[in-house]
């Protein structure tokens, strides 16, 4: 098949800076053949029309303001406007390096499919709190496996922070949804229903920098537990136990708590066994004894934060057969 011409589709909110730090590293992309860059500012109050129009000289960019509707339909403004056959999608905390292109352009010529997700990590830049939010957010051992990150499962389900999409699945679908976050995964099975696959293409990274704190990482997890449940009601057969692991290891470490209390320690063991596990885990990864502690906290936070989400919103949602517009307003855009 011919080469696809490459769009990057980028919204941005309030973030001028990222949006610097990607586009100075877009500068050092290898490869020869022409794609463009589409920026949609999401309605920003400190917007970054300066910044790009800095880089207009080396990079093909349009940029596009319009009011906030939310990412997911801030990136299907941004395709309607490109004029790409295949769009890249990326979050704008991103970095990318200097071989994305050329890892993209080969994976889909070994193996086309209309929707891929990569993979993200750290760059060794980043604080110690990116790096330990990294470790359990990519981890096997935590909700990296129930984000669809291991290559064994059948159908995976990319992440806007770096999604390939073609222009057919996209007229298809009519993009992403309202719902954020979710709008990745409610994407995936839709274009599923529609008969298109996905895949995921490990070779192709970003550096995920995660601009955060342990109070906008709990808030995050939280909401990514509250999403759950109503896909779940959107699309019954995406059904799985897992998804409720984080409700019980968080309930279970409570009742560990309770029960060494009272002089029964071998629960509470076996969580320390486990947290242990990936504080080894973090430490092989980054070599540094601060960034394994920190990533047990990071774990806990995930667990308990996406738990308590995921239990509140299956009670609402599931069980009392509420509108999950009305009561998680936050949770959808206009």
């Amino acid at each position: 098949m011919q080469d696809p011409y490459f769009s990057f589709i980028i919204p941005v909110y309030n973030r001028p800076q990222e949006i610097e730090e990607l586009l100075e590293s877009m500068t050092q992309l290898l490869f020869d053949q022409p794609y463009e860059i589409v920026i949609v500012e999401d309605g920003s109050e400190e917007t970054s029309k300066n910044i790009v129009d800095q880089y207009k000289g080396q990079l093909s960019i349009s940029y596009y303001f319009k009011g906030n509707s939310g990412p997911g339909d801030s990136r299907n403004y941004g395709m309607r406007m490109a004029k790409g056959d295949y769009f890249l999608i990326l979050d704008s905390d991103v970095i990318l390096p200097s071989d994305y292109l050329l890892q993209v352009q080969n994976s889909l010529k070994e193996g086309f499919v209309d929707c891929f997700g990569g993979v993200d990590t750290a760059h060794e830049s980043f604080s110690d709190l990116q790096k330990a939010i990294d470790v359990v957010m990519t981890s096997f051992l935590t909700t990296g496996g129930i984000r669809g990150g291991g290559e064994q499962l059948g159908k995976f389900q990319p992440r806007s922070f770096n999604l390939g999409i073609s222009k057919e699945a996209f007229e298809a679908t009519g993009g992403f949804g309202k719902i954020h976050p979710g709008e990745d995964p409610d994407l995936s099975m839709r274009l599923w229903s529609l008969g298109f696959k996905t895949a995921l293409f490990s070779n192709i990274k970003v550096f995920h920098k995660r601009r955060i704190s342990w109070k906008k990482f709990w808030q995050q997890v939280t909401k990514f537990g509250k999403c759950r449940p109503i896909l779940n009601l959107w699309h019954p057969s995406s059904k799985k136990m897992t998804y409720w692991f984080p409700t019980m290891f968080s309930l279970g470490f409570l009742l560990a708590v309770i029960l060494y209390l009272a002089n029964y320690s071998l629960l509470i063991y076996l969580y320390g066994i486990y947290l242990f596990c990936l504080f080894i885990i973090a430490i092989a990864k980054y070599k540094s004894l601060k960034i394994g502690l920190m990533s047990i906290w990071a774990t806990l936070i995930q667990f308990f934060g996406y738990g308590r989400g995921f239990l509140i919103s299956t009670i609402q949602v599931a069980w009392l057969k509420k509108d999950p517009e009305k009561v998680f307003p936050k949770l959808f855009f206009n």
